[in-house]
């Protein structure tokens, strides 16, 4: 029997158990802070167990790290390291979806001392988007071409018919996160110069992504598009831009509220009790002076606009209890968000990845290549967002439990014998890309 320990039965576990447990040679452990929660996703498998689980309960998490040939962390990335270095300890292959950190990327060579697999990258965006990238680069190599532009977007957004609020989004992964991606500088290459975004510019800094079939989206730069130079090996590339999808209205809201420091992770102590108090406090409005009124100023809106309108319909306005007195101004905002911007019963999501490439072949001109994937979420089954994150995180463990992977170390899927067959698997599984082509 093959055991599987996955630490972390969140929004996106489903599917990567399903997928795990229809082979009758696997055995999975689950283990979640929430007994229920990873209870519940298990459903009484007779070859799957249950655990609550503190991470910080290091004696606990050894013991079931220590029982298992590969760990799936599903974790926040921020425990990845932690996770890693007792499995190096223990010898455990690791999987994860999370982009490599530093920490992470620093246990490459001990990992490879061991022979040890730590794959991590593994999921949508990071993950699938790496996959379906070195898969067009590789052909257009081969075929003796170069690549002078690489243009990839990729959004996580409700279904057309689901988006029905101000904000056009709604949560399918972790609130907070969302957020604090709001905060991150973004740097990409255009016609071979190099352009800096701050994190106060980030969300100016967009262009309509028309994408067929859908309709048009805001698209801004996310984090460093530069450093992929090198990850997908196209350092001839004189444009590389790897930026994020959403409807239209998303960034003109989400620079405003920066722009009222709402993004900011700092915790402090409230003498008020209420968001509107909490905003009144936190901006300094005097309580004779309507409070409404006094933020648009400060944006420099009218009360009428629909940013005050969609900050009134959030609940900031409002004498709504604070969930705490002493919470950072982001955190209190992600409170507002996770209430007002959640699925319903029965709705879809959506996610939308596309990558557009530019490629020259000697004596044939100029190539572009647009590849795109729509999935679609399952009323009252899985996200979409929960199976193109899940899949790709169960497929790479079925690699490394078929010992499909003769490399070792601190890894992502950018390489052909992880990217080839987990691209394949994927379409049998109903997540396909559609490709185009047209000489330029």
């Amino acid at each position: 029997m093959k055991k599987v320990c996955l630490l972390g039965a969140g929004l996106v576990a489903g599917p990567l158990i399903e997928y795990l447990l229809q082979f009758d040679e696997v055995e999975l452990r689950v283990a979640d802070i929430d007994l229920e929660r990873a209870r519940s996703l298990v459903k009484d498998h007779p070859r799957a167990r249950v655990y609550q689980l503190d991470l910080q309960n290091r004696p606990e998490l050894v013991k079931l790290v220590s029982e298992a040939e590969v760990v799936v962390s599903m974790v926040p990335y921020t425990f990845h390291p932690y996770v890693a270095e007792i499995c190096l300890e223990l010898g455990k292959h690791l999987v994860t979806a999370s982009y490599v950190s530093p920490a992470m990327k620093a246990l490459d060579g001990r990992a490879r001392e061991k022979g040890l697999i730590f794959l991590n990258e593994l999921g949508l965006d990071p993950g699938i988007d790496h996959m379906e990238a070195m898969r067009l680069i590789e052909a257009a190599h081969q075929a003796g071409g170069r690549v002078l532009s690489f243009v990839s977007y990729c959004g996580g957004l409700p279904a057309p018919e689901a988006s029905d609020n101000p904000f056009g989004y709604k949560f399918s992964w972790s609130p907070r996160g969302v957020l604090l991606a709001g905060r991150n500088e973004a740097r990409y290459l255009l016609d071979g110069r190099e352009v800096v975004v701050t994190a106060e510019e980030l969300f100016s800094h967009y262009q309509m992504i028309d994408i067929p079939g859908l309709g048009v989206f805001e698209g801004y730069p996310n984090r460093n598009s530069v450093s992929y130079l090198e990850t997908y090996g196209i350092r001839e590339a004189r444009t590389m831009l790897r930026g994020t999808l959403r409807y239209p209205g998303w960034c003109q809201k989400l620079k405003k509220i920066g722009e009222l420091g709402l993004l900011d992770i700092n915790e402090r102590e409230w003498q008020s009790s209420t968001y509107a108090g909490f905003l009144r406090e936190y901006l300094g409005i005097e309580e004779a002076v309507e409070l409404k009124t006094a933020v648009a100023e400060r944006l420099r809106l009218s009360p009428k606009s629909d940013v005050i309108q969609s900050l009134d319909w959030l609940g900031l306005f409002s004498e709504q209890p604070l969930p705490s007195r002493k919470i950072s101004p982001l955190d209190l905002l992600v409170a507002l968000m996770v209430e007002k911007l959640k699925y319903r019963e029965g709705e879809r999501d959506m996610t939308v990845l596309q990558h557009q490439i530019t490629v020259e072949y000697p004596g044939k001109g100029r190539e572009l290549v647009t590849s795109t994937l729509i999935d679609f979420g399952q009323p009252h089954g899985h996200s979409s967002m929960s199976r193109t994150v899940g899949l790709p995180v169960a497929l790479g463990v079925k690699l490394i439990l078929e010992r499909r992977i003769g490399l070792s170390g601190i890894l992502t899927p950018t390489v052909r014998e992880i990217y080839q067959p987990i691209l394949a698997e994927l379409e049998t599984l109903g997540l396909a890309f559609k490709e185009e082509r047209k000489f330029i």
